[in-house]
């Protein structure tokens, strides 16, 4: 974003890749799957690179309001001094927050998540897939909390999936009944509670009742949940893990 500024451009949207997406090794993955994709349509975009700081999230999740205030306030600055409107981000836990949280912290943009903004690529006809390469294959999505329950997107993430001409395969609690794969509300950073089972192990095995051949996520933290879980059920060379911007991406022979 600096070196755009300083030639005086003004990209068409900011990545934000969050603090998964640029430090947890299977995260990147998700994060130069998506930056492929932009790159296919078209899509002029930046990042803030070491300008970029923690949203927050989990801070504010944990209880630390303080904490989440000034990382928040320091980002709103960045992004304010670049003059940014549209953010487009492949983390619900960033999208939610920059959205709903920020605004009343004095940033204000349009913020959308990875999912809704490749269904527009595809409906306006800038990105096309034409591989095959999941086309008959038996896929469930999980839906992440931030992303469902929290902000009510069901549709775009299903509808990429119908896109690769994949059978779509429902889990018993899905939508608005989805259950979370045990990493949101900053749990993704601590040792679980005493208890008869893990979350992620019981999400997991309603994706295993579905008999997938691909497990779709569309976040980086149930990405990693679901893969921790189909490591535990010893399936991880029969079951793939997946964020829907690496189903496209292999689609359309990017990766």
């Amino acid at each position: 974003m600096a070196e755009l500024a300083a030639e005086g451009k003004t990209p068409e949207v900011l990545f934000w890749v969050g603090c998964a997406g640029s430090f947890d090794d299977r995260a990147k993955k998700i994060t130069k799957a998506f930056a492929r994709l932009l790159q296919k349509a078209g899509v002029g975009f930046a990042v803030l690179g070491t300008e970029e700081s923690c949203t927050g999230d989990p801070a504010k999740r944990a209880g630390n309001e303080f904490l989440f205030q000034m990382q928040a306030a320091v980002n709103i600055q960045v992004l304010n001094g670049y003059g940014v409107r549209k953010i487009v981000t492949t983390c619900p836990h960033c999208f939610n927050t920059l959205k709903n949280e920020y605004p009343g912290l004095g940033g204000d943009y349009e913020v959308m998540h990875h999912t809704r903004f490749l269904q527009d690529l595809i409906r306006e006809g800038r990105l096309t897939l034409e591989g095959g390469t999941f086309k008959g294959k038996r896929i469930t999505y999980h839906d992440p909390c931030y992303l469902g329950r929290a902000n009510g997107i069901y549709e775009a993430p299903r509808a990429l999936i119908r896109q690769l001409d994949a059978e779509l395969v429902e889990m018993k609690r899905c939508k608005t009944r989805g259950l979370c794969c045990g990493a949101g509300g900053a749990q993704m950073f601590k040792e679980a509670e005493k208890g008869d089972k893990e979350i992620n192990i019981e999400r997991t095995e309603e994706a295993l009742d579905t008999r997938p051949e691909v497990v779709a996520a569309a976040c980086p933290f149930c990405n990693t949940m679901l893969t921790d879980g189909i490591k535990n059920k010893e399936k991880e060379q029969e079951i793939k893990v997946f964020d829907l911007a690496e189903l496209l991406a292999q689609a359309a022979d990017l990766e």
